[in-house]
């Protein structure tokens, strides 16, 4: 969302929907299963579209990614006081479990979001207070004037802070280091959906929250939500020709045109504010996966610059993506504030210049080093690591391809025990910032947490750090273009693409492609 939507978002006090209408079940697939129930524990797609489902932020996205009104129905920034940020809450909400919510709830909910185990801190490090007002309004307070606050806080979920803490789950589950608590089980939340049964990896089963605020407001008319996780992309598709399913956000490429020609499945196409790209760990002195002996060929920009020309993303565009991605130059989606066609060009493959940086760097014949990549997380994810693995070779660099399901793969970045590795990311604030604050910046205390790369720059810390109190769009976006500029010329990630869309479904389902590829299933309707 480019800022000027912002503006427009504040004036948004209610939806007007179609009323509760006789209901279904749908059957819901996707290759991955949420990583915890916990809401504050992972910062990760599949995870948040389950949640979504479950529990509320204070404002949230429709189907055209939007911002509207969630739990808070207006909000602003207090004349006085630009640093503060009101919320008036939505009056009668109940949580599922039969609570009250409050203003209470906000307060301890963003606090215990900014904990060091909850994976949303980075959200929230311009945030020094959050205030209750009354029952029903509250205060969040920034470290200067923050313009992009409200952006940050639609994937933020509010917790019943009674349930909670008499549950042991005050703090987030401490997923990287493998904990497990009462709320990465379980879940109280307002959503329009609430938790009957769970078996992680397997099956979650969803009922239709009958004291739902949004009655009236949503077409509402799913009654049951069956959730499966099926990583086989041959199983998947055939749960969905079989009829076994109903939805299923990511049919492999390579059979759209099958589905899309049965006559009662139907493919609906979109863009998705999303990037695959690799990282590689260039801070570390020497790397522990490679064969060089006391220092780190990934250190050498060279080097990195060759890697960059060595992808030839048009080939994995047109034979592992079947056409269905969009080749960039840079880890920033078209949707996002900071984009522009320059970053996005994508570099010459010019193999005799990328061989020859390799020798200029001492690394002529070449060198080996492990690269871990997901299976189960990105559209084709595997394939494109391993259409990776032949481009590298042609200039010298053997990689061993090390592929685990998301839930292996994803700590080994937070944790910093991968040096080379694949990562997508998604922007949900629609702003360069976001990116910068958690690819880019020196990972140190609530900043860089997904910054595995060992990239540190002093000057570019302080440029991210600003943009959080800039009120000068102009200035702020001069800014951000410097930032940019900086991280291309010192190549601190590979991108590869941006993630083209495919949600496949019964074609009775009324349901629009979400450009976050978070499926809210209170807008989905049925013919």
């Amino acid at each position: 969302m480019r800022l000027k939507v912002l503006a427009a978002a504040l004036s948004v006090s209610c939806l007007i929907g179609a009323p509760l209408v006789q209901a279904e079940t749908l059957r819901w697939a996707r290759s991955g299963d949420s990583l915890t129930l916990d809401p504050h524990a992972q910062n990760e797609g599949p995870t948040h579209a389950l949640a979504h489902q479950l529990y509320e932020p204070l404002l949230q996205r429709d189907m055209a990614g939007q911002i509207i009104p969630g739990l808070a129905t207006s909000w602003r920034a207090l004349d006085d006081n630009p640093n503060v940020w009101r919320f008036q809450l939505r009056a009668g909400v109940k949580f599922h479990g039969g609570e009250d919510f409050t203003a209470d709830d906000v307060v301890f909910s963003v606090k215990r979001a900014k904990l060091e185990t909850s994976d949303m801190k980075g959200l929230l490090n311009s945030v020094v207070d959050v205030r209750k007002v009354d029952d029903l309004t509250v205060d969040i307070e920034t470290a200067g004037a923050n313009p992009l606050l409200i952006n940050n806080l639609t994937n933020l979920f509010m917790m019943d802070q009674g349930w909670t803490e008499s549950n042991g789950s005050a703090v987030p589950q401490d997923f990287a280091n493998g904990q497990t608590t009462y709320a990465a089980a379980n879940a109280n939340g307002t959503g329009a959906y609430q938790l009957v049964s769970r078996t992680p990896d397997e099956r979650t089963v969803l009922k239709a929250n009958p004291n739902y605020w949004g009655v009236g407001q949503f077409p509402l008319e799913v009654s049951e939500i069956i959730y499966t996780p099926i990583q086989s992309a041959a199983t998947r598709v055939a749960a969905l020709l079989s009829g076994e399913v109903d939805f299923v956000q990511d049919i492999p490429v390579q059979d759209l045109g099958r589905v899309d020609a049965t006559s009662d499945l139907k493919v609906v196409t979109a863009a998705q504010n999303r990037v695959i790209f690799f990282g590689m760990n260039q801070g570390k002195a020497d790397l522990d996966s490679d064969n060089v002996q006391g220092k780190n060929p990934f250190a050498d920009v060279r080097v990195r610059q060759a890697m960059n020309m060595a992808i030839n993303r048009d080939a994995i565009k047109q034979v592992v993506m079947r056409g269905q991605s969009d080749p960039t130059g840079v880890i920033m989606p078209p949707f996002v504030n900071g984009w522009t066609p320059a970053l996005n060009e994508i570099p010459a493959g010019d193999m005799a210049k990328a061989k020859s940086l390799m020798a200029d760097a001492g690394y002529g014949d070449g060198f080996q080093v492990t690269l871990n990549c997901p299976n189960d997380r990105y559209i084709n994810d595997e394939a494109i690591c391993q259409a990776t693995v032949g481009m590298l070779g042609q200039i010298g660099i053997k990689v061993n391809l090390d592929a685990k399901p998301k839930a292996q793969h994803f700590p080994l970045i937070q944790n910093k025990t991968t040096e080379f590795y694949m990562l997508g990311w998604g922007v949900p604030t629609f702003d360069s910032h976001y990116i910068f604050n958690f690819l880019v910046h020196t990972s140190e205390g609530d900043r860089g947490p997904w910054n595995n790369t060992g990239y540190s720059n002093a000057d570019v810390d302080q440029m991210i750090v600003s943009l959080e109190s800039e009120t000068d769009l102009a200035a702020r976006d001069a800014t951000i273009g410097k930032i940019w500029n900086q991280v291309q010329q010192d190549v601190v990630y590979l991108p590869v693409h941006n993630q083209v869309l495919n949600w496949s479904m019964k074609s009775d389902i009324n349901f629009d492609v979400q450009p976050e590829d978070q499926p809210h299933f209170k807008f989905l309707s049925f013919n």
